[in-house]
């Protein structure tokens, strides 16, 4: 139940580099001990053993990086907001870092409900941009997608081609083809990794892949959980509040 003396904030911050390896158990570690590093007043459940009151978007696969993941804590008092990305940053370890916060409206949708797709930046080995270009276009004619998945030792079929909502080729990287790509993440969703197998070319395997946007529709507004920094004002920190 959620308590009216309760401030609840949303923060927003990257994954990149030697962290993509950390699990994302332990990113929610590495943000508990943060926060109590740089005092914030969390709340914390009620029982035998009290947890801090976190709730973390969609999980990130370990090695895959982001520029938009989210975190949403209930506080027992508001706090400076204002210094928060910047304090946590530094509490944090390098590749870790928040981008913004903002304080949530009362009744603000959880982040799990909220979250409707994801855009991805996905690094594809083993054909040059041509072929996968073809794979795409074959893709996106295609009425239905089939994919065989095993879950707890049961094997099932699903029709993946709805996930799908945009697919395109960014062009060549160093090491492989760049695709962009925005997935569903209501109902069926679809990983980077099952996208690679869906597209049908042998020998075809996941590269480097990173989540740029995850996107909310409320009231069919579509937006992103908490907007990024603003580059004009040439801070790489901003302070964000829910109008």
């Amino acid at each position: 139940m959620t308590r009216p003396d309760r401030v609840h904030i949303r923060i927003r911050f990257r994954k990149a580099g030697k962290i993509r390896f950390v699990s994302h158990r332990d990113v929610a570690r590495l943000f508990e001990r943060a926060l109590r590093k740089v005092r914030l007043p969390v709340a914390y459940s009620e029982g035998f053993s009290p947890r801090p009151k976190l709730s973390f978007g969609l999980a990130l696969s370990v090695a895959h990086e982001s520029d938009a993941e989210y975190l949403d804590v209930e506080l027992i008092s508001e706090p400076d907001i204002e210094s928060l990305p910047a304090a946590l940053s530094d509490a944090l370890p390098d590749g870790l870092d928040v981008t913004a916060v903002m304080v949530l409206e009362p009744g603000t949708v959880s982040l799990q409900q909220a979250i409707t797709s994801c855009m991805w930046r996905i690094e594809v080995l083993g054909a040059p941009p041509d072929t996968v270009s073809a794979a795409v276009a074959d893709a996106l004619s295609a009425s239905e997608l089939w994919l065989e998945r095993v879950r707890k030792g049961k094997s099932s079929t699903v029709d993946v081609r709805p996930t799908i909502l945009e697919l395109s080729v960014g062009g060549p990287t160093d090491h492989g083809t760049q695709l962009i790509a925005e997935l569903a993440t209501e109902s069926t969703s679809l990983r980077p990794s099952e996208l690679v197998v869906v597209l049908g070319i042998a020998g075809l395997t996941e590269g480097r892949v990173r989540r740029t946007h995850q996107w909310t529709t409320v009231d069919g507004v579509r937006s992103e959980p908490v907007s990024p920094p603003n580059p004009s004002t040439g801070h790489e920190q901003e302070l964000l509040r829910a109008s």
